[in-house]
């Protein structure tokens, strides 16, 4: 079972929680000017790395606010909880 801290309500079991995918997606600039091929990538096409990732959960079953966490992807070992940018310590974006 994994256990993540919320930043405003504590450690808790990950059944508290939803998995919101990879962090720090940038929007499109230009929605509109998107293909469909393009926006279908934007929205449903995601790395999958083996190792250290950045990912988006919410507390869902207490504060319901969004958080980063910096996963191990291949031991569930949770290496950073943060809110908004990814800590300086993780570069590119903490993957």
């Amino acid at each position: 079972m994994l256990l993540l801290t919320c930043p405003w309500c504590g450690p808790r079991d990950e059944t508290e929680y939803h998995y919101g995918g990879e962090a720090h997606v940038p929007y499109p600039e230009d929605p509109s000017a998107l293909s469909d091929d393009e926006w279908a990538a934007y929205l449903f096409y995601r790395d999958n790395p083996k190792g250290r990732f950045a990912e988006r959960w919410s507390h869902s079953a207490g504060c319901r606010r969004w958080f980063n966490v910096v996963r191990d992807t291949a031991t569930y070992e949770v290496h950073a909880v943060y809110i908004g940018a990814a800590p300086a310590a993780q570069p590119g974006g903490a993957k």
